[in-house]
């Protein structure tokens, strides 16, 4: 398989435009656009049915109670975790690109819809985990939403959007699976899988 974005180059600075926040000098950080990013794929395996589409950020602190404290970092020696940012499966055979904005046009306050739409079925995002404990934002969170990586960590964080061929129609999920649950579900289902990586940060002093 082959994948390409419009949107970003591959392994390159994922843009605000795309991102659940964007750096700002006052505040560290601010709501941004939130416009889910292109993605296509071609010369998929005869024998696909179906085909799934994760986005997970495997950079993201093991300790939550450190993220966005003044007066301290996160150092690069924390262990990290995965973020799903984007679960999609039972994307019909006959797919073969999701157009910008399909998935995120702006931020849901409370999230997006899950459940059966246009493109396949959603799964939550890891925002829903996230954002449990905050009344004004708290809720199910479908479809994409994109980065927002603490603004005092030290590391790059990295996106990575995964598009897999599958054997099967459906993966039989249903309700607010998560992230895990979709890769879970995925094993022993994938003809070929391909990837597309962006990169992001919040934090003036990392390089980018």
């Amino acid at each position: 398989m082959k994948i390409t974005s419009k949107s970003f180059p591959r392994n390159g600075p994922i843009p605000k435009r795309y991102a659940f926040c964007t750096p700002d000098p006052e505040t560290h950080s601010a709501l941004s656009s939130n416009v889910s990013p292109h993605l296509a794929w071609s010369d998929v395996p005869p024998a696909t049915r179906s085909f799934a589409v994760l986005c997970v950020d495997p950079d993201v602190p093991s300790r939550p109670e450190e993220v966005n404290r003044e007066g301290r970092t996160i150092p690069k020696s924390l262990p990290r975790v995965n973020f799903y940012h984007w679960v999609l499966v039972d994307i019909p055979s006959s797919r073969l690109d999701l157009p910008e904005g399909s998935e995120s046009d702006g931020i849901t306050v409370g999230g997006k819809p899950i459940g059966r739409t246009n493109f396949g079925m959603r799964g939550v995002n890891d925002y829903t985990a996230w954002f449990q404990g905050d009344p004004q934002m708290k809720g199910l969170y479908g479809g994409y939403d994109g980065p927002c990586p603490p603004w005092n960590d030290e590391i790059l964080h990295h996106y990575v959007f995964r598009v897999y061929a599958l054997k099967v129609e459906t993966l039989g999920l249903s309700g607010a699976f998560t992230g895990a649950q979709a890769e879970a579900a995925l094993k022993g289902q994938v003809l070929d899988q391909v990837e597309w990586v962006g990169t992001y940060t919040q934090n003036p002093a990392v390089p980018w």
